[in-house]
C-alpha cells in the first residue's frame, strides 16, 4: 500500500471515519480537505442493497444536476439529415455518420459523451467493442439513443450525469468541483440521492442505501447520513 504523505495524513485527521455526517457538514469537510493544486472534482458514492447480478435489480439512468458538474462535456452525435443539422445547432462538438465511425475505429476518442439517433444504431452498434469498455456506448436508458437530439445535447452540456450500479452494488457520480459554493454541492448531492431513491427496484429487499460518502479527487472519504432521504 502506498504510504500517505504528511499532508494527506493531516487532512485525514480532520475526518472521523466512524461518523456519518449531516450532508452540510460533510460537504464542508470535503471543501476543507480539498487541498490539491487544482480544482478537485467532488464525487458521491453509494453502496446499495441490490444484487447487480439480477436483471430486475439493475440500476442505470441519467439526470441533470441542478448546478452541473463544473466540466463542459464534449459531445459527439451520430445523426443524418435534419437531425444532424439539429445537433450542430444545439452545440454538439462533432456530428457525422460513417466518417466518425471510421475515425473511432482508427483510435480517435476525443469526446466525452456519444449520442445517436435510433436509425444510426445499426452502424453505431458495431462500435460496441471499442465504445463499450470506455462507457461511451449510447443507451436508451441514459437518453443517449434518441431522436430528441437538441434536448439530449442541451442536457449534457448543462451537466447531465449518468449513474450505473457496478458489480459490487456501488454507484459513483461526480457532483461538482471543490470550488463550487457549498449550497450548490449540497443541492447536487440531494438531487442525486433523491433520484437514486426513486430508482429503487421493487425486487430489492432490506436496507436500500447501505451507506453514502463524498470525497474530493485527492481527499479522504467522508460518510454521509442519508436517513432523511430514504424514509
Amino acid at each position: 500500500m502506498a504510504k500517505k504523505s504528511k499532508k494527506q495524513q493531516e487532512l485525514n485527521k480532520l475526518v472521523d471515519r466512524t461518523k456519518a455526517y449531516e450532508v452540510n457538514e460533510a460537504i464542508s469537510l470535503v471543501k476543507e480537505t480539498a487541498k490539491a493544486g487544482f480544482d478537485e472534482t467532488v464525487e458521491a458514492a453509494f453502496r446499495l442493497g441490490v444484487d447487480p447480478k439480477k436483471a430486475d435489480q439493475q440500476i442505470r439512468g441519467a439526470m441533470v444536476l441542478p448546478h452541473g458538474t463544473g466540466k463542459t462535456q464534449s459531445v459527439l452525435v451520430f445523426a443524418k439529415g435534419d437531425k444532424a443539422k439539429e445537433a450542430e445547432a444545439a452545440g454538439a462538438d462533432y456530428v457525422g455518420e460513417q466518417d466518425l465511425i471510421n475515425k473511432i475505429n482508427q483510435g480517435w476518442f476525443d469526446f466525452d459523451v456519444v449520442v445517436a439517433t435510433p436509425d444510426m444504431m445499426a452502424e453505431v452498434g458495431k462500435l460496441g467493442r471499442v465504445l463499450g469498455p470506455k462507457g461511451l456506448m449510447p443507451n436508451p436508458k441514459t437518453g443517449t439513443v434518441t431522436f430528441e437530439v437538441e434536448k439530449a445535447v442541451n442536457e449534457i452540456k448543462a451537466g447531465k450525469v449518468e449513474y450505473r450500479v457496478d458489480k459490487a452494488a456501488n454507484i459513483h457520480v461526480p457532483i461538482g468541483k471543490a470550488s463550487f459554493d457549498q449550497e450548490k454541492l449540497v443541492e447536487n448531492f440531494e438531487a442525486l440521492t433523491e433520484t437514486l431513491v426513486k430508482a429503487k427496484p421493487q425486487a430489492a429487499k432490506g436496507t436500500y442505501v447501505r451507506n453514502a460518502a463524498v470525497s474530493s479527487t485527492m481527499g479522504p472519504g467522508i460518510k454521509v447520513d442519508v436517513a432523511n432521504y430514504v424514509k
